[in-house]
């Protein structure tokens, strides 16, 4: 089976900036990958690069059949494979909850409304908060806020989700509502690249982990390399981290 995923020497510069200097990885379907690092390995931006939000300057990404550096590629059609999160929520606060979710499923999917909102109904359920369908973004917490975010990923059906920095603006408690959410996804098989500083979760939920250290992928292995780390440079963002 293809990789969902793949990574081949990916260049990334912004001005004479290189932020990514030829980084490779693989992703299976179905697999949970953690993507890990101190702020300015690159991690964001790889993610970001994998759903053309940014441009590479060289290498390849090929995610669910597209080849991303395609410039005839639709980037909508990538998007409609591949769901993001950001850690910023990104809700249209002059609309319900449910309003919120089903907007793309109309605009890009060209779905009928009754049709969208019985998909609605179905992914906060998923996500805990199918009595808040009717509610406001104000009217919830940042912990809801970001699961009606990952629930509007959801109704897209994608192939991927890509999460980036999700809780980091979370209190504890927020924090670990969302995660619950992310490990449920993860149990039930979504393929997912999760940029985190949350080593607890990347032990529990990642089948792969990746060390990322100035653009550069320095460590792969499974979650036992978070406890026995087999570099200095990961060993040293570990103690600093927990």
């Amino acid at each position: 089976m293809p990789a969902a995923v793949k990574l081949e020497n990916v260049v990334k510069r912004f001005g004479a900036l290189e932020v990514l200097k030829g980084i490779s990885f693989d992703i299976e379907p179905g697999q949970v990958v953690a993507l890990i690092g101190a702020s300015g390995s690159g991690k964001s931006t790889a993610l970001r690069c994998i759903n053309r939000l940014e441009q590479i300057q060289g290498g390849s990404i090929h995610v669910c059949g597209h080849r991303v550096e395609d410039p005839t590629l639709d980037p909508r059609a990538l998007r409609q494979d591949v769901g993001m999160v950001f850690q910023s929520y990104n809700l249209f606060p002059h609309m319900t909850v449910g309003q919120n979710v089903i907007l793309a499923l109309k605009r890009v999917k060209k779905m009928p409304k009754a049709e969208a909102m019985r998909i609605a109904e179905r992914v906060l359920k998923q996500v805990g908060l199918a009595e808040k369908i009717d509610s406001y973004p104000e009217q919830l917490s940042g912990g809801q806020q970001q699961r009606v975010a990952i629930a509007r990923s959801l109704a897209m059906s994608p192939k991927v989700m890509l999460f980036d920095e999700v809780t980091s603006a979370l209190d504890p408690k927020l924090t670990g509502e969302v995660l619950r959410v992310m490990e449920d996804l993860a149990k039930g098989g979504m393929t997912m690249v999760v940029v985190t500083h949350e080593m607890a979760f990347a032990r529990r939920a990642a089948d792969k982990v990746i060390f990322m250290h100035h653009g550069h992928v320095h460590e792969v292995g499974g979650p036992n390399i978070l406890t026995n780390p087999g570099t200095a440079e990961l060993r040293e963002f570990l103690e600093h981290d927990l």
